[in-house]
């Protein structure tokens, strides 16, 4: 029997979602700090860079975490709100439990 997920309910969705717009809000600041520090460092290091080079840098910093921040967003929002829960493992009879690997071959 499945429960229904919490995000079924309109108020609580709101307040999830709302949750992770924050999260990802700050994400994005430490992103661009983190960018920017980034190219800052490599700036010091090896002298004046093109512009180019120090753009491209600061994407890729920052697309990184963002991406990475993003996904861990949504993973830990699907786990809180019990919507990982409610999926059902159709698979779950068809595969060996560990019971039966401590038996070995019959």
């Amino acid at each position: 029997m499945t429960h229904p997920s919490s995000l079924d309910d309109r108020d609580y969705a709101d307040f999830a979602w709302g949750r992770y717009r924050k999260i990802l809000k700050w994400m994005t600041a430490a992103s661009v700090l983190v960018a920017l520090l980034s190219v800052a460092i490599l700036w010091w290091s090896s002298g004046p860079l093109p512009w180019i080079f120090a753009g491209l840098t600061f994407a890729g910093v920052f697309a990184t975490m963002m991406m990475a921040a993003a996904l861990m967003g949504l993973i830990f929002l699907s786990n809180g709100s019990g919507h990982d829960a409610v999926v059902s493992d159709m698979i779950a009879g068809d595969l060996p439990q560990a019971d039966d690997w401590e038996k070995g071959p019959e």
